[in-house]
């Protein structure tokens, strides 16, 4: 396969990175992916054992040094560090976090959930490549005039955190392409070799996979949720939660409830409260853990991608990748 912009700019073997997924993506699993030839991401709850440490910026900070560190001593390749935008409360978390980032200096970050005015220019000045996710051509074109070296699309189709513009990702990406100078990574749907061809033939340089990372051998996600995933058909994800924060997840109780609530017209605070209350069955855990960790996939936050009706086997992170690659330049081939 031949390099593209973000592979020559990344140093970077083949234009796959692997999406950063919450709790689940420590730095062993990001290097397993920089040394399989993509860009693995250390997520930014790598190493939190619960929800007092993850509302504790300092120990967040330090957790993610930790990580850094670790993933730095495991590949000699480029990787990726995770900030996610905190507001209110959370806002001192981030600013930790990107404080850590400047210090410890990984080559890459990928910055979700906020603005990029914020932490664009400090990370810049620190000498690190700075990619933002984004949600619209709008938010593109801004976070190219604050400097961000590229932007990642985040389709409808994806997991997890979704932007509020609900623009699928066969429609975004070229828009985006056109619109901005810098490189474009495409994600959302993008689980096999004909979704990485399909995002290189949109205008991307690269494609960003999550769910499809999740069902590997050295992902650390619970069992049950690798399960629901080889398990999962085309209608198996619903993204919802409009007053809350728009995400996908796998249709379980907690996502029937939480539509049912909205439909009801809870109001925001109440529909908080619903998120943060839980049930017995959680023990405490905030719903993304507890699915991701502790395998609660009936009232957890069970975040995946629609791309999950295509995963049938649990496969090894460089399998994987060759399996894209090798299967991408057929395809082109063919075409050709």
């Amino acid at each position: 396969m031949k390099k593209t912009a973000i592979c020559d700019r990344l140093g970077i073997e083949y234009p796959i990175v692997q999406a950063p997924m919450a709790w689940i993506t420590p730095a062993e699993f990001a290097a397993a992916v920089s040394n399989a030839g993509g860009l693995g991401t250390i997520g930014p709850m790598a190493g939190i054992k619960g929800p007092r440490e993850a509302g504790d910026a300092d120990v967040v900070g330090e957790r993610l040094r930790e990580q850094i560190r670790k993933a730095r001593s495991l590949t000699s390749k480029p990787f990726s560090a995770n900030v996610p935008v905190g507001r209110g409360g959370r806002a001192p978390i981030s600013d930790r976090m990107v404080d850590v980032i400047i210090e410890e200096k990984p080559p890459v970050v990928i910055v979700v959930m906020g603005s990029p005015a914020l932490y664009t220019k400090r990370l810049k000045a620190a000498g690190i490549f700075v990619m933002h996710a984004v949600g619209s051509v709008k938010h593109a074109q801004f976070a190219e005039a604050q400097g961000v070296d590229a932007v990642i699309c985040e389709g409808y189709e994806g997991g997890g955190h979704l932007g509020g513009e609900e623009l699928t990702t066969f429609v975004m990406t070229p828009q985006v392409a056109d619109a901005v100078k810098i490189p474009v990574v495409a994600g959302g749907g993008i689980g096999d070799a004909r979704g990485l061809v399909a995002a290189l033939a949109l205008g991307a340089s690269a494609a960003y996979v999550g769910t499809r990372f999740m069902a590997t051998i050295e992902c650390p996600v619970h069992p049950n949720m690798k399960q629901a995933i080889l398990d999962a058909i085309d209608t198996s994800t619903i993204a919802f939660g409009r007053k809350t924060g728009l995400s996908r997840c796998l249709k379980n109780e907690y996502t029937r409830e939480h539509v049912a609530l909205e439909a009801g017209g809870s109001s925001f605070e109440e529909m908080r409260e619903y998120e943060r209350s839980g049930t017995p069955s959680l023990q405490g855990r905030r719903r993304v853990p507890a699915a991701l960790i502790d395998g609660n996939v009936v009232h957890g936050s069970a975040a995946m991608g629609a791309v999950a009706g295509l995963v049938k086997e649990v496969v090894s992170v460089a399998d994987l990748i060759q399996s894209m690659v090798k299967g991408a330049d057929e395809i082109l081939k063919r075409l050709a």
